[in-house]
């Protein structure tokens, strides 16, 4: 490991004990003061420092899940708590209230004894999957290899596969301390999006599922309470989802300032408003049909990813591109293999030399 790579560990493990210690004096700060403008002012400094704290990661595979969850996740439930809501409020203990603070979990409701059967027939295919998953992730990383030889297009669509495999391995993986720690069931983070339908289904059902709950919680429901007097609440579920997908744009471009260091050029916002838009389109043609007429699963599923790849190579991934982020995120990629394979050589060579 170079000097470079040392000097960012230290960093991440300081940026992680800031960030445990101001979300302690945030548990304890909230029990102490009662909700709304008390509470929200006593956060604050919290706030303000785990937004700050990911400034000192410069590397994609630390720095990005990071800002994440500091800047999005655990600032969005900690305003959250200050008016008592979201998952922090009915934290029983400080351990608790860390790990769902921190990390992108949320704990499963209870489940009745007729479900555990097949929850856990669909954990081992769970199991099955992420295996398949890991291998295929590994198989793009090999096919960066032949990057010259492949069309632009190509390149885009084994972005398109890693962004979405990576990212699940990364929420999976940090969500394991947590499990263990709260010794509670918690929701996956996906849920097969490449099977979805409809943009709906894709953004609501199955991607990030995190995200989609921390956006319901602090936008889609407050701006829908607001507008239902005025235009019914029906209706009000229309412009809430679209300033829910506009404020998921404006995080997106905060965590890409994170990773780039760039100045936000409003494209990866432009992006989610455009979905967000489509999403609203979407349902009130769904409203409008009654259930008169509806696509094929096959064809709507195609068209759903088509036209997900499509304005995400116009307007998602042109950020990224652009600073030269796909080139830090495979040699990153290839670095941490690196490392690993060099580790397991030498764990394999020391029990060979123990047992010989």
């Amino acid at each position: 490991m170079n000097e470079a790579a040392e000097e960012e560990l230290e960093n991440f493990v300081q940026v992680w004990i800031a960030a445990l210690a101001a979300l302690t004096y945030s548990y304890f700060a909230s029990s102490a003061l009662p909700r709304g403008a008390p509470r929200l002012l006593s956060l604050l400094p919290a706030v303000v420092l785990l937004s700050l704290l990911p400034l000192r990661l410069s590397s994609f595979h630390l720095g990005g899940p990071t800002s994440f969850f500091l800047v999005w996740l655990a600032n969005s439930k900690l305003l959250l708590l200050s008016f008592h809501l979201g998952p922090l409020a009915d934290a029983p203990n400080l351990l608790h209230f860390l790990s769902l603070a921190s990390l992108p979990v949320k704990v499963k409701p209870p489940r009745e004894d007729e479900r555990v059967s097949r929850e856990s027939s669909r954990s081992a295919l769970a199991s099955v999957r992420l295996a398949i998953k890991v291998l295929v992730l590994l198989s793009v990383l090999h096919a960066y290899e032949y990057r010259p030889r492949l069309h632009e297009y190509a390149i885009l669509a084994l972005y398109c596969v890693h962004m979405y495999l990576e990212l699940e391995l990364v929420l999976a993986i940090c969500a394991v301390p947590a499990s263990a720690a709260l010794g509670l069931d918690l929701e996956r983070q996906f849920d097969e999006p490449y099977l979805a339908t409809s943009l709906q289904d894709f953004w609501g059902r199955r991607w990030n599922l995190m995200v989609s709950s921390i956006l319901r919680s602090t936008v889609y429901d407050p701006v829908r309470r607001r507008l239902a007097p005025l235009v019914g609440a029906r209706r009000a579920s229309l412009p809430a989802t679209v300033a829910a997908f506009a404020v998921s744009g404006a995080m997106h471009e905060a965590i890409y300032y994170y990773i780039t260091r760039a100045r936000p050029t409003g494209e990866v916002t432009w992006f989610f408003v455009l979905h967000g838009i489509c999403v609203v389109a979407e349902v009130a043609a769904k409203r409008w049909a009654g259930g008169r007429w509806r696509m094929h699963r096959a064809a709507s599923g195609v068209l759903t990813l088509a036209f997900l790849a499509a304005t995400g190579v116009r307007w998602f991934f042109p950020q990224l591109t652009r600073n030269g982020v796909d080139e830090k995120v495979i040699g990153e990629c290839y670095a941490i293999f690196d490392f690993a394979k060099d580790k397991l050589t030498r764990v394999v060579f020391h029990m060979k030399s123990v047992s010989g």
